[in-house]
């Protein structure tokens, strides 16, 4: 049984019992300075605490962001330069960050060993309530000027840098450019993150100001989930930081800011704009219309208004998204589509992408049409049910894969307690499902929430974001024009101080600083034995086959996690190197099938399921870099009650269609645009994978298939079939000539679930699923611009590659000849890569280099050690430091301690825990692929054992003066540049 009793310093405010979720939330307040806790006390080994502050600026200059990164530059307790970054290297910490949202600010932690936490609470704590924020600090994080040899001025700064690359990005400069007319008056009118134009206008005495006025105890709320007592967190709150809030210097009260309405709009509006683009082609404009909503305090008009969105645009059989999707006047639905409950007051937005400027008050009224459509119809109950089946599913489903599940949790209900609701509303709406459920019988209550919300608000924003290919430019020019301006006003003092700042600056990222005044866990910390879920290996019978069920019995919370597995065997190479084989996976289970048609096969799964999804689990081979493990999955997830949902899995496999070319054309429009978007923010990743190409039999498979190639064929296919009937009767075909190819192997089932819902999970798959069938290859095959992706799987040539995008920083990437897995220099080219960063690569690209991030890795798919940067406002100079890298680490005189660190940042990775269900899927494919228990653990004994001396080997055998490839992704106006540099220029077309 867990502690409950408060420290003396807190009065209890209630608590409240979370039976679904086995948790008891405690809410408890500061006495002296008001400070809020929410602690979820349940039995969990992962425990993580979360420090918040209502952070609400009124310019976008970027004030609350890079706040939030100078605040982790070093403070009172610990005044070394770097903390935050040197905690990660002394903690076996499973997450750490920090986050600026448009009004609140958190600075986030988990780790699954005790002391570990109180060492992270500690700096934390200091670091957020005293932090130094040092004048150097802020020109390294924020905004700063140097002279060049030269004479000329130029900005420097991680945040800006950072927002370049983040405003280049077409959906935030979507979302941007709507949200400055929505709120016209309170914060979300800004740019929180900085807008870079505004950031170099920041000053460092705005800076200080602005922490004192937003980060104090009193505008605080923290929240803690684990197994650690309540009260010995708060004693060590209380006696770290928030006892020292008691003179004139530090007040125990501060001011606590309040969230603010917007002033209400009394007709609508219609705005105009441009955003950043490569090209100039037809369809490339967005309208988008915003509506104003309710604020998020009110669970049951949230949950309500939950609803209504989901009526509009659930799925793609939902009226609003099935208009969207299949608008003639358009490719695809806005990225921004339904509700935003992020902010004090919800947004609702609808409309479409890939449009022309000339279509805007069509699309508008076809919108508002539609929506009067909705409301003046019927709704059927079937409806209904689907999307509160959708809300419970979301409600009961244990998260935690991709962040830990109790920051999940807290990050959930925290912008509801900072706007002054009850995030207990958040984590527990049965009361509130109840009340929706009796709501939902009155005749027309939906529709009215539409007419009410949607077509009687005045409150509406219509924006067009067209295209302009000269704007990225055009801003370019404008920065150096500024700079030129403000070079003319400089007297000759002014210049000497920008060059002793720059002096200082480099002097206090050469100084070394003390970090044994940092709190630390070492090797010994470390568990001996890895975490690996077991399964039961039982036969089941599937059309009178006995074939392979891996069960994993887990706390589910009333919900089963299915999957049925295919080993593609002797065929892996033939289907990997397909080349449809990613559009493939992009349209099964979005398309129809021999019972239903597209649209009414979503409305079943959103009625039965998550969905049902499709992906390759791939691994290469853990001895031969040509050869690979791999497996066809589908999978689902589902209440425990809705056995319906294996059915939908047997559907996908054994009923697809592939005839619905219109669906299919929507389908791969929208995959086009979203791919094309997202590149800006995942330039490194891309990068990584040109460079590494030649790396392994899988790399070269995913690069021509996946990465940027592939994008390119799908713009081709998609603009020569755009009056081609035949190209997608060509397509139809072989993509069914694939998925008959696939399901004819055998098939195998993962099942994770409660253990009393073994026996009738299992009864009803064996009744279900059905095993092979025969195939047909189809030899008649039609060629598609996909098929000229297989020359890449022919072409060995080792060109360095520049990609030219829409954006304004360099993402930069250098890749080596490696290892495979089981090779005995693995565990130390692994080791490495974090040594390498630790020590000198986020020094130099990150601190000196002003790129928002850099370093390297191994990666044991491409059998590669790749060194990377992102964001990155250098090019060459990012490369050099690669090779200096490597001359550092065989000229240095290195201490173990910064060997231990690297050590532990492996083993964290590895610790990481997922889910309960998220746990055993990762333990059944590490079987799969080989890495089982055994295996893990001999691997994690070789890296602990790691030396120096390895260190300086491996670097010598497979790094030093050996030949490597590299890739950019640059900024389109850069092409001369990276000409120069050696690189053969590519775009997209």
């Amino acid at each position: 049984m867990i502690n409950h009793t408060l420290h003396d310093s807190f009065a209890h405010i209630a608590t409240h019992r979370l039976d679904a979720l086995d948790i008891d939330v405690i809410i408890a307040k500061h006495k002296a300075t008001g400070a809020l806790h929410y602690h979820l006390a349940t039995d969990n080994d992962e425990n993580a605490l979360m420090i918040g502050f209502a952070t609400q600026p009124m310019t976008s200059r970027g004030e609350a962001h890079i706040l939030e990164h100078v605040v982790l530059c070093g403070s009172e307790k610990y005044p070394v330069r770097d903390p935050f970054f040197s905690m990660i290297k002394r903690s076996l910490q499973t997450f750490m960050n920090a986050m600026t949202a448009a009004d609140w600010t958190v600075y986030p932690f988990a780790t699954q060993n005790k002391n570990d936490f109180f060492n992270l609470l500690s700096v934390y704590a200091d670091a957020v309530f005293f932090p130094n924020i040092h004048a150097l600090d802020f020109a390294q994080e924020g905004i700063r000027t140097e002279l060049d040899d030269d004479g000329n001025l130029h900005y420097h700064g991680i945040v800006f840098n950072e927002m370049k690359g983040a405003m280049s990005g077409e959906i935030e400069q979507l979302y941007y450019a709507l949200a400055q007319h929505v709120f016209a008056t309170t914060t979300y009118h800004y740019n929180s993150g900085g807008d870079p134009k505004c950031i170099v206008d920041l000053t460092h005495d705005e800076l200080v100001a602005f922490h004192q006025t937003h980060y104090h105890p009193t505008n605080a709320i923290i929240m803690s989930f684990g197994n650690i007592a309540v009260g010995e967190i708060e004693a060590k709150l209380h006696e770290d930081a928030l006892s020292r809030f008691n003179d004139t210097e530090k007040p125990s009260r501060g001011k606590k800011l309040t969230s603010v309405k917007e002033s209400r709009l009394a007709e609508p509006i219609r705005v105009f704009d441009t955003y950043t683009a490569d090209e100039m082609g037809e369809k490339m404009t967005h309208h988008v219309m915003a509506w104003l909503l309710p604020t998020i305090t009110d669970p049951k008009e949230r949950l309500a208004l939950r609803l209504m969105e989901g009526v509009l645009v659930e799925h793609a059989g939902s009226p609003l998204r099935a208009y969207l999707d299949s608008h003639p006047l358009g490719t695809s639905p806005s990225p921004l589509l339904g509700l935003d409950d992020s902010h004090y007051e919800m947004v609702f937005y609808a409309g479409l992408r890939g449009s022309e400027a000339a279509y805007a008050d069509e699309v508008e009224q076809g919108i508002l049409e539609l929506l009067n459509t909705v409301a003046n119809g019927k709704i059927s109950d079937e409806t209904i049910q689907t999307i509160l089946h959708q809300i419970e599913l979301d409600q009961r489903h244990i998260g935690g894969d991709s962040m830990p599940y109790g920051l999940t949790l807290m990050l959930e209900g925290f912008s509801t307690a900072i706007h002054g609701g009850n995030p207990v509303d958040v984590w527990q709406i049965d009361e509130h499902l109840t009340w929706l459920r009796e709501q939902v019988k009155k005749p027309h209550w939906v529709q009215q929430l539409i007419r009410q919300h949607l077509i009687d608000n005045p409150h509406r924003v219509r924006l067009t974001l067209s295209p302009d290919v000269h704007k990225a430019k055009r801003q370019m020019d404008e920065e150096r024009t500024k700079l030129d301006t403000l070079l003319s006003t400089l007297t000759k003092a002014d210049k000497v101080k920008i060059t002793e700042q720059t002096a200082d600056l480099k002097a206090r990222q050469n100084a070394l600083d003390d970090v044994s005044i940092l709190p630390k866990v070492g090797l010994s910390d470390i568990p001996s034995k890895i975490s690996f879920v077991k399964d039961t290996i039982k036969p089941i019978i599937i059309n009178g086959d006995s074939r392979t069920l891996h069960e994993y019995h887990a706390g589910t919370n009333g919900l089963y996690y299915y999957q049925v597995v295919t080993s593609l065997g002797d065929m892996a190479d033939e289907i990997l190197t397909n080349p449809l084989l990613p559009i493939y996976l992009t349209l099964l289970s979005e398309l129809g099938t021999d019972k239903y048609n597209a649209r009414d096969f979503q409305a079943v799964q959103a009625a039965h399921s998550s969905g049902v999804t499709a992906r390759i689990s791939q691994r290469t081979d853990l001895h031969n870099k040509d050869k690979m493990s791999s497996y066809f999955v589908v999978a689902t997830r589902a209440l425990n009650r809705k056995l319906e949902a294996i059915e939908l899995v047997s559907d996908v496999l054994d009923g697809s269609i592939f005839s619905e070319t219109d669906r299919m054309r929507e389908l791969l429009q929208q995959k086009q645009s979203s791919w094309q978007s997202r590149l800006s923010g995942a330039g490194h990743a891309y990068a990584m994978q040109t460079a590494s190409r030649n790396m392994s039999r899988l790399a070269k498979i995913e690069y021509a298939f996946s990465g940027l190639p592939a994008l390119g064929a799908l713009k081709s296919f998609l603009k020569s079939a755009k009056d081609n009937d035949d190209a997608w009767q060509a397509l139809s075909e072989r993509l069914a000539n694939l998925h008959a190819q696939i399901t004819s192997l055998p098939k195998d089932v993962v099942l994770v679930c409660e253990s009393e819902m073994v026996d009738v999970l299992t009864t009803k798959i064996s009744e279900t699923l059905k095993n092979t069938k025969p195939y047909t290859p189809n030899t008649a095959k039609k060629e598609l611009p996909f098929d000229e992706l297989a020359g890449i799987l022919h072409n060995d040539g080792s060109e360095d590659i520049a990609w030219l995008i829409s954006t304004n920083v360099y993402h930069n990437a250098a890749v080596y000849p490696a290892t495979t897995s089981d090779h005995d220099d693995t565990p130390a080219l692994m080791v490495l890569a974090p040594f390498m960063r630790n020590g000198y690569l986020h020094g130099a690209i990150r601190e000196k280099g002003g790129a928002y991030g850099g370093g390297a890795s191994f990666d044991s798919n491409s059998c590669a050690f790749r060194f990377y940067s992102y964001r990155d406002p250098n090019c060459a100079m990012t490369f050099e430091h690669f090779n200096q890298s490597i001359d550092w680490v065989l000229d240095g005189n290195h201490d173990d301690e910064k060997l231990e660190e690297a050590i532990m940042g492996i083993i964290a990775g590895m610790d990481k825990p997922a889910s309960p269900a998220g746990e055993a899927v990762k333990s059944c494919f590490s079987d799969l692929h080989q890495r089982t228990q055994a295996w893990q653990q001999a691997f994690r004994a070789k890296i602990l054992a790691v030396s120096i001396d390895d260190l300086k080997r491996v670097t010598k055998t497979y790094l030093k003066d050996k030949p490597y490839q590299r890739a950019v992704i640059a900024p389109m106006e850069s092409a001369d540049t990276v000409k120069a540099l050696g690189f053969t220029v590519k775009t997209l077309g």
